[in-house]
């Protein structure tokens, strides 16, 4: 192995580790990010499409009718 080639082989190592870092950073970030979103159903019940189709099913409830949803 002459200096040259190691050098090479030193820089390749030392690229690696920073990008393989950031990666780590990254990930972690997301998934502090992810612990304090909702997951599963409990994500869309803010959403407008799912709060109208529970006011639909809330006021069919009231009406007397059937508490199932066809189409909208």
């Amino acid at each position: 192995m002459d200096g040259g080639d190691r050098r090479g082989k030193l820089r390749s190592f030392a690229i690696g580790g920073v990008l393989g870092a950031a990666g780590v950073i990254a990930a972690v970030r997301r998934s502090r990010r992810a612990r304090d979103a909702p997951g599963g159903l409990a994500a869309f019940e803010d959403a407008p499409c799912f709060l109208e189709i529970v006011g639909e099913e809330a006021q069919r409830y009231r009406d007397g009718g059937e508490s199932t949803t066809g189409t909208s």
